[in-house]
């Protein structure tokens, strides 16, 4: 595919797809996003359970995974490429289900890449395609189209911000942070970001805060404790976040800290977009799973320990925020009141296997 059709262009290292997660010669390489900046290192897979365990261990996170997800498909594909159709087929189904398990709290996301994948291997089988090419094909095609989904909300989400804006983000809202940077440039609209850091993997810190100053922008980092003082003391003209769930009655799970963030944004009236597109699967918060990690995480920062030995840890790894905290939900058709997320999906175009962000 031509660089030019791709729709990862003017984007910094992170979100370039190749850097974060690829099939190529039986191995899937992925961007551990663990030890970034600091080091840029890539965890390299050579079966698609070892991809589904760099996901649940969180070599990559946001919406990294969707596309480890199909590299995974495809390796799956290459392990089992000498055996009959039948075990092909097999094999890729219960690959396809270890992959899309990997996380609980976005199976039905991931299933949605998993089944894309299928389809494209039933594609390859028929026309007598190598199946690992026809998915990675899929892969570029289905990223381009969500990138290209993201673009447009960042088009929409920077209408909602004044030239100079400061704004507010938790945790690394992936490919939206830099679309958002990307559409604010080429308006020649300046922004100035504020990253809450987001323990205990400091996604907002090291992630976010590097996109946004690779970017150009002027980027400055808080502790996770820091937004109230924030918005009191020195202005936040958007607060912003991207979700692992939106749900249709518009409450939103996302990284563990929003729901706070989003009660003081209320508190002193800064309003909070939410990008992303409600979940079909989703019809209420109560029906999202929401995972607890691993507690000696939240003991330790960057790999050093911190807290007395004999003292707990525990480690929500998410929060739903209610619908009545949020302004908007910033879709790629437009923003929508959180009562009113039934008629997005009323007007989208959503396939079986379509992504949704």
């Amino acid at each position: 595919m031509e660089a030019e059709q791709r729709a990862d262009w003017g984007l910094p290292f992170l979100l370039k797809y190749e850097n974060i997660a690829w099939f190529e010669d039986g191995i899937v390489r992925i961007l551990d996003r663990r030890v970034y900046p600091q080091r840029v290192e890539f965890v390299s897979c050579r079966t698609h359970t070892e991809v589904a365990q760099a996901i649940t261990d969180m070599v990559t996170q946001s919406c990294g995974p969707f596309t480890a997800a199909a590299a995974g498909m495809a390796l799956a594909a290459w392990e089992c490429r000498n055996e009959t159709e039948a075990a092909q087929r097999a094999a890729l189904s219960q690959a396809a289900e270890t992959i899309s398990h990997a996380r609980p709290t976005t199976v039905s996301r991931m299933q949605r890449i998993t089944g894309g994948c299928l389809a494209a291997a039933e594609r390859a089988w028929a026309e007598g395609k190598s199946v690992p090419d026809a998915i990675m094909a899929h892969l570029l095609v289905s990223n381009n189209k969500r990138y290209g989904k993201v673009a447009q909300m960042a088009s929409h989400l920077v209408d909602r911000i004044p030239d100079g804006g400061r704004v507010l983000t938790q945790c690394f809202g992936e490919t939206i942070v830099g679309m958002m940077l990307r559409e604010a440039r080429s308006r020649g609209k300046d922004l100035k970001l504020f990253c809450a850091e987001t323990r205990p993997y400091f996604q907002g810190a090291r992630l976010t805060a590097t996109v946004c100053s690779e970017m150009g922008f002027e980027t400055t980092v808080i502790t996770d404790n820091m937004p109230a003082c924030l918005m009191q003391t020195r202005g936040v003209d958007v607060f912003t976040c991207a979700a692992d769930a939106i749900c249709l009655d518009g409450s939103v799970v996302n990284k563990v800290g929003t729901f706070q963030i989003a009660i003081c944004a209320k508190y002193l009236g800064v309003p909070f977009y939410v990008t992303g597109v409600p979940d079909q699967e989703h019809p209420t918060g109560s029906s999202v799973r929401i995972e607890t990690r691993n507690p000696d995480y939240v003991l330790r920062a960057m790999g050093q320990r911190t807290a007395a030995p004999g003292v707990r840890g525990w480690y929500p790894s998410f929060d739903l925020t209610p619908p009545e905290l949020i302004t908007g939900v910033v879709t790629d058709l437009g923003v929508y009141a959180p009562d009113r997320l039934r008629d997005y999906l009323s007007a989208a175009d959503i396939g079986p296997f379509e992504m949704v962000i």
